[in-house]
């Protein structure tokens, strides 16, 4: 059983034992997980709450004693060594998780890495959950940040025990932050990365995974007169744009509607067009996705720290109609030709 989460902040001094005692007494008939409480009270933060618990030692830290999975791929025949070695130096450039590359890569789907998985190593698996109906008490267990990060999704709560949906069972660290956070034993249950997707985009930021097969856009800007110019200019070439008004709103968006480009403004409320950038490349699922900067910042200076930072293209304003529809057909296109 892992360590209670208020006995691990108290230990590392990120709170104190009279401000846990406070929680714990708020906390009482609420439902609340004790971060959520801690984060009401102003104490903590959830970066920080996530941020402390990934400095917190691990017994998955030492690599000797952690199962890899491209190992056991290996072993069980399901891809060859030659395969794993590629794989593996695909994941250090682009920083995705391994069953996402090979997936990439087209050796083995989601759904047969599932099966495999299950088949071989005797897991519980599970299809079609995003539809089931989930206790409140339970969603509140894990917070939207981790489980939007990790890509996990929290099933059902018994006694000590929380069956959790994961796409890598062999993944200790998550497991472990997900018992630190807890206090619970965690049962991992396979499932494919795009159905745990689903279900935290309606059950979390209840908003249905947007199904269109046009080419979706995410547009991120505060203004409405410009938002309205570049919406208006981009539909009526055929592409679904979806605005936003501030980075935090455009990060679920991002994740919710899996969009084939991003274009956002660089100064916004909430979060910055740089903030958003690192936070849709930190994000396994979302690190592929072409990001073009929008700014009235229109030097020389301000488009190579926008490049050097990562953004795919620059758009100076005032907004151009045509510059902008330009730069959205190259990045599409380009974007498709690096893909494939």
């Amino acid at each position: 059983m892992a360590k209670p989460l208020g006995d691990i902040l108290v230990e590392t001094e990120i709170i104190s034992k009279k401000t846990l005692e406070r929680a714990l007494v708020r906390q009482e008939g609420t439902g609340k997980r004790l971060g959520q409480v801690l984060d009401e009270m102003g104490v903590i933060t959830e970066a920080e709450l996530m941020e402390a618990l990934v400095r917190q030692s691990s017994p998955f830290a030492d690599m000797e004693h952690k199962k890899q999975l491209g190992d056991i791929l290996v072993q069980a025949r399901l891809i060859s060594e030659k395969t794993l070695e590629r794989a593996l130096k695909k994941q250090m450039m682009d920083g995705k998780r391994l069953g996402q590359i090979l997936e990439e890569m087209g050796v083995i789907t989601e759904y047969e890495l599932v099966e495999a998985l299950g088949r071989q190593f005797g897991f519980k698996t599970i299809t079609d959950f995003n539809d089931r109906n989930y206790p409140e008490e339970t969603l509140n267990l894990l917070p939207t940040e981790f489980v939007m990060n990790r890509v996990i999704f929290p099933l059902k709560q018994k006694d000590s025990m929380l069956a959790v949906a994961i796409t890598d069972p062999f993944d200790g660290e998550t497991t472990e932050m997900i018992s630190r956070i807890t206090g619970l034993q965690v049962v991992p249950i396979i499932a494919t990365r795009n159905e745990i997707l689903d279900a935290i985009a309606r059950h979390y930021l209840k908003t249905p995974i947007n199904k269109d097969l046009g080419e979706t856009i995410v547009l991120v800007e505060d203004s409405p007169t410009v938002a309205t110019l570049i919406q208006g200019s981009l539909t009526r070439e055929g592409y679904n744009v979806i605005v936003s008004r501030d980075g935090i709103e455009a990060l679920k968006m991002v994740l919710t509607h899996r969009p084939q480009l991003v274009i956002t403004d660089a100064q916004m409320p909430r979060m910055d067009g740089y903030g958003l950038l690192r936070a849709i490349k930190a994000n396994p699922v979302t690190s592929s996705i072409p990001v073009i900067m929008l700014t009235g910042r229109a030097s020389t200076d301000e488009e190579q720290k926008a490049l050097g930072a990562g953004f795919f293209d620059f758009i100076p304003k005032p907004v151009q109609p045509l510059r902008v529809i330009s730069r959205v057909k190259r990045a599409l296109e380009l974007s498709k030709k690096i893909r494939h």
